[in-house]
């Protein structure tokens, strides 16, 4: 099988040690098309489940609000009203 001498004593530890060397390759490949599988469906599975952002939405009038409160926003073309004291 595949010109190899299985009953030769002096190449049978060779033959040996070159099949198990062979089967630990072949299982670090799997192992490492496994990792990239488990990878490719992570970043598949955290694309699909995004949910939307549900603490900012649109208000006619007053602009996307934020959930910390935070400063309005004034347009550069409408000067800012002064305040009082």
């Amino acid at each position: 099988m595949f010109g190899i001498d299985w009953a030769n004593p002096e190449t049978f530890w060779l033959n040996v040690t070159n099949v198990a060397l062979g089967l630990v390759a072949l299982a670090c490949v799997v192992a490492i098309g496994l990792g990239v599988v488990q990878e490719l469906w992570a970043r598949y599975r955290s694309r699909v489940q995004a949910p939307a952002d549900d603490h900012a939405f649109e208000i006619p009038g007053l602009g996307w609000t934020m959930a910390d409160g935070g400063e309005p926003v004034t347009k550069k073309d409408e000067p800012e009203t002064p305040k009082e004291s």
